[in-house]
């Protein structure tokens, strides 16, 4: 094991603790508060996914599934981009948990006490937990050369999010029909900037 995969074991570990707390009032949303949850694969199938790339990455940290790229070789500055990569995405993603507060869940619902959230990283584009999440793990995966997370990123991940991404957005802007529409013109789908 080298430096690099300690860091993103390392990385990887203090970053799901500190999404935990997120993750917690995801779970506990009542059934009661829920107005709307669409029946779709898409509540299930994306986080499923994601799931079984965070197993990858785990194994990719123990060298399996992975290219051996040492210090020596010319790709290692990709493993080094990568590492970049995943650390600033892995945080990113925490402050879109935390910003969301208590309008974050698990399933894409709407609660009778949503709110349209518009501060921090939202304000920059409306899925910054797809966006940084996609770059984490593709950056996982190019720090660790695993052959196993980048195809499964890029193939499955990334079209399964935008699908996500987009249902959320409809149910938004059902529930704040003008607010939502206001927020769309100034900000970014999941790329700064780009609709």
């Amino acid at each position: 094991m080298d430096v690099i995969n300690i860091l993103v074991g390392i990385n990887l570990f203090v970053t799901i603790t500190a999404n935990a707390s997120g993750a917690k009032k995801g779970l506990k949303s009542s059934i009661s508060e829920v107005i709307e949850r669409p029946k779709t694969y898409l509540q299930k199938v994306p986080l499923n996914i994601a799931a079984l790339v965070l197993i990858l990455q785990i194994l990719g940290v123990f060298q399996l599934g992975t290219f051996d790229i040492k210090e020596s070789d010319p790709y290692y500055t990709i493993r080094l981009a990568g590492l970049l990569l995943f650390i600033i995405f892995s945080w990113l993603q925490v402050w879109s948990y935390k910003t969301l507060g208590n309008n974050y869940s698990q399933e894409v619902v709407i609660t009778k006490k949503q709110q349209l959230v518009t501060s921090g990283p939202f304000k920059i584009v409306r899925h910054p937990q797809y966006i940084s999440q996609l770059l984490s793990d593709f950056g996982a995966g190019l720090a660790l050369a695993s052959f196993l997370v980048i195809p499964m990123v890029i193939f499955i991940q990334i079209p399964l999010f935008i699908l996500r991404a987009q249902l959320e957005e409809k149910l938004l802007n059902k529930r704040f029909p003008d607010e939502y529409q206001k927020y769309k013109k100034k900000t970014g789908f999941i790329i700064p900037f780009i609709g």
